[in-house]
């Protein structure tokens, strides 16, 4: 089958691998050529141009980050749609906001095609592991024929409802996700501060009622002081407002989410904007004289 990708960042590249490796003809594109040539060098067609990647591949995924690049990517002079075509299905990963998932949505049956809103959890581990949660949005009959890719790329695969879906359930993730990396910086420096070891807290905690996915992924991390950006603080800072904005127009209270959003708001002012989330425990041992180390 002929697939294209566009936008082979930390989380696209992986996945274009894993397409390559199971057989698939990849015509890849990305606003930066290095990661291009280099999937060139492992089997991928090189396009010029994301409307050039349209032109070729019966599906097209795209994984971008943030509205302005999906717009641009969809819609622009050289976007997927000025050259797309009536059968196609166009699939998008990325973490942007409802109306825009709709608006791809809108854009590609103007053109006699499908879209699905297919975002992803799990982070460049995940996507290296192949191991992603795929939430998607569209009809059944795309996501079925969707389904042999997805697989390739992940493992937890759910079409969650009608265009957008996927996206909705996307953005309660990323407002969990916040929410819990927070709640994990605090805990490990009050803990720590307390007496009680990190490690110690990791183990007994997270077999407890107050364990998480974000104590599994950003306790170690913090003891390791690897902070090297998986899921930078910027991009979920990003989400946040994303989520913000769509509390406001349906009228949803955000109490505990908007106070996330103002301490990440602040790590990144702080100059943390580019550290993985789990450096947004530096906040906290900066105020309390302490550092999280094994």
């Amino acid at each position: 089958m002929e697939l294209g990708f566009v936008g082979l960042g930390k989380m696209g590249r992986p996945m274009t691998e894993h397409l390559l490796k199971a057989g698939h003809r990849v015509h890849v594109h990305n606003r930066s050529r290095g990661v291009v040539d280099e999937l060139a060098a492992q089997g991928a067609a090189p396009a010029s141009s994301a409307a050039e990647v349209a032109s070729r591949a019966e599906i097209v995924m795209t994984c971008l980050t943030n509205v302005q690049s999906v717009e641009d990517v969809y819609f622009g002079p050289s976007g997927l749609y000025s050259a797309a075509r009536a059968g196609q299905l166009f699939v998008d990963h990325s973490t942007v906001a409802m109306e825009t998932s709709r608006k791809c949505a809108d854009g590609a049956r103007a053109k006699g095609g499908e879209f699905l809103d297919a975002p992803v959890s799990g982070g460049p581990a995940g996507a290296a592991a192949a191991t992603l949660t795929i939430m998607v949005g569209g009809n059944q009959a795309a996501f079925d024929r969707a389904m042999p890719i997805f697989q390739v790329l992940g493992k937890n695969i759910r079409l969650c409802g009608p265009t957008a879906a996927g996206t909705a359930v996307k953005l309660v993730n990323q407002l969990l996700v916040a929410i819990n990396t927070v709640g994990v910086a605090e805990g490990l420096v009050f803990g720590l501060k307390a007496g009680a070891d990190p490690q110690t807290v990791l183990e007994v905690v997270g077999t407890g009622f107050g364990g998480s996915r974000m104590l599994e992924r950003n306790a170690p991390l913090a003891m390791d002081r690897n902070f090297k950006a998986g899921t930078p603080v910027s991009l979920l800072l990003k989400d946040l407002s994303l989520i913000g904005d769509l509390a406001d127009q349906m009228g949803v209270k955000l109490d505990i989410g908007r106070c996330a959003e103002r301490i990440f708001a602040a790590a990144r002012d702080a100059g943390l904007g580019d550290d993985d989330m789990a450096g947004l425990v530096r906040q906290y041992e900066q105020a309390a004289g302490v550092e999280v180390r094994r």
